[in-house]
């Protein structure tokens, strides 16, 4: 991997990647990915989602996984879809909880619609997690499908970026936006709003959704990684571009997306993580030549 700066950032970009999760068999549709990780006590914990379109159908079951080096990693515990009723999973959430122990955020598809939900599991040990408590976190409306947070907390709080996906058009419900959310325990949220959307006639035209927020750099704004497409047709095909916090909400930057150069060019769901030594590894979903998706690591 190459890095591409902006200002004092550094934002990966691709060239060869090492492969943390391969893709379950070959060919179009089949994905290891969606993930998020952190790195908690010098273990690296990471969460996906896997995807088997052909044997069983979309995003089957997620898979909660340990690191000491953030490369090779130990399955510790895996949820499958019938466990919640949905038809697929997206993209999973795992962090600490305070005083409490990990709590596991589900992004859930209602069967036989273009509805999702946020769903959880909370337990001691990320082990604990499959039979821990659950509650619905965001059940989203009528009006509204919710998914694939990015989560943090600290002193103030928690804050949520969530992609919502707009159901009151048919044929249309694949559009996305990232509202920012904020909750005194992770569990009830308050909406505060629209925070990006895409850009008419540009790259993202069809949705923006926040992935990972980057380490902060001193004299800098708040920045993300967000995922986006220029229309519907690549739809699981998304990019990555940056955009920065002016105060108000997230202005993407004028540059042009980050892609795999191969199959169908997705380069979606970056996480971040910041390292000890002041670098950051990144998880990525991408495209690689047969179609299928690995689920690839750097360090930056």
């Amino acid at each position: 991997m190459a890095p591409m700066t902006l200002g004092a950032l550094a934002v990966p970009t691709y060239d060869d990647p090492r492969v943390v999760v391969p893709a379950p068999t070959a060919g179009a549709g089949n994905w290891a990915g969606a993930a998020s990780a952190v790195l908690v006590d010098g273990t690296f914990w990471l969460t996906y989602r896997v995807r088997r379109p052909l044997d069983e159908g979309r995003g089957v079951t997620v898979v909660v996984a340990r690191s000491d080096d953030g490369e090779s990693f130990a399955t510790v515990a895996e949820v499958h879809r019938d466990a919640f009723g949905c038809e697929s999973f997206e993209r999973p959430v795992l962090v600490p909880v305070p005083g409490v122990g990990w709590r596991l955020y589900l992004s859930c598809a209602t069967p036989g619609s273009k509805h999702w939900w946020v769903d959880s599991l909370t337990a001691a040990t990320p082990a604990e997690l499959p039979g821990g408590q659950r509650r619905v976190v965001l059940p989203g409306d009528d009006t509204v499908a919710v998914k694939d947070p990015v989560l943090a907390h600290g002193p103030d709080g928690w804050q949520m970026w969530l992609c919502c996906h707009p159901l009151t058009e048919a044929g249309h419900e694949d559009r996305m936006t990232t509202r920012l959310l904020r909750s005194p325990d992770g569990l009830t949220w308050t909406d505060h709003g629209e925070v990006l959307a895409g850009r008419p006639g540009e790259w993202d035209a069809r949705g923006a959704r926040v992935t990972t927020v980057l380490p902060p750099v001193p004299g800098l704004p708040l920045t993300v990684l967000y995922d986006g497409r220029r229309d519907a047709a690549a739809n699981w095909f998304e990019t990555t571009g940056v955009a920065t916090w002016d105060g108000t909400r997230l202005v993407a930057a004028d540059r042009p997306p980050i892609a795999s150069p191969h199959g169908d060019g997705a380069w979606r769901y970056a996480s971040a993580v910041p390292l000890p030594d002041g670098r950051t590894r990144f998880y990525v979903e991408a495209a690689r030549p047969d179609g299928a998706h690995d689920l690839v690591t750097l360090v930056r």
